[in-house]
């Protein structure tokens, strides 16, 4: 059984919408308590990561995820939760997880220090790498580090939909198992023993995007499912 955390800043219905399409069993709860018996945990996210960060703490999520992360079983993050699963958030300067280290920084922080001589606005560094932000629509991705269950059947540079302004900046690149270019290296795939993040959407990029979270199930579908 699959848990998913409803804490007002996830992308839902296309996450619920993913399960239903694999005929797996989840159970999606605003309450902590009602994800305590499940095998696998999916945390996804919209939105930026102060408001994210207050709504785990309002609802309890904050110290379930801590406790669920140190137990030793699944944690899967998407996009917004998949960023506070690290230290420290650029954005709004917000204190997250830490469940990774690492930070979180703005595409044009990355960019600018491409040219350490130069001193620019952010909206300078994005017209001069002409790209806008956010980071919108599909782009691919390149596989790399150990071997990944998740990306298990996935073509190397297939295709994944992402929305973010914000790139994953893990302290250990050892944990990065898929990066997407865009005037800079996106971190896309992390993986950290029981932890995973996305910084792509799964439940919105098609066929391989289902196939992660198929193999994040895997357990369930050879029982049969639901």
């Amino acid at each position: 059984m699959t848990g998913i955390v409803d804490y007002n800043a996830g992308n839902i219905k296309s996450v619920e919408r993913a399960f239903s399409a694999l005929h797996t069993p989840f159970v999606l709860s605003k309450n902590p308590r009602d994800l305590e018996t499940a095998d696998r945990i999916i945390f996804p996210g919209v939105g930026d990561a102060a408001y994210a960060m207050e709504q785990l703490r309002l609802t309890g999520f904050d110290t379930f995820l801590a406790d669920w992360a140190a137990s030793g079983k699944p944690l899967m993050g998407i996009c917004i939760g998949a960023q506070i699963m690290f230290d420290y958030s650029e954005e709004q300067d917000t204190k997250c997880l830490g469940l990774i280290a690492g930070s979180i920084r703005h595409f044009s922080e990355l960019w600018n220090e491409r040219h350490p001589n130069e001193e620019e606005h952010k909206e300078h560094a994005m017209l001069r790498n002409n790209r806008k932000v956010p980071h919108m629509g599909w782009n691919d991705v390149t596989f790399c580090g150990a071997e990944s269950k998740l990306l298990a059947g996935i073509p190397d540079h297939s295709d994944f939909y992402f929305v973010h302004s914000y790139v994953i900046h893990p302290m250990d690149p050892a944990v990065i198992r898929g990066y997407a270019d865009y005037g800079t290296m996106v971190p896309a795939v992390i993986e950290k023993d029981n932890l995973s993040a996305f910084q792509f959407h799964p439940e919105k990029s098609g066929e391989w995007g289902l196939r992660i979270l198929k193999n994040y199930v895997a357990a369930d579908n050879s029982e049969g499912g639901r």
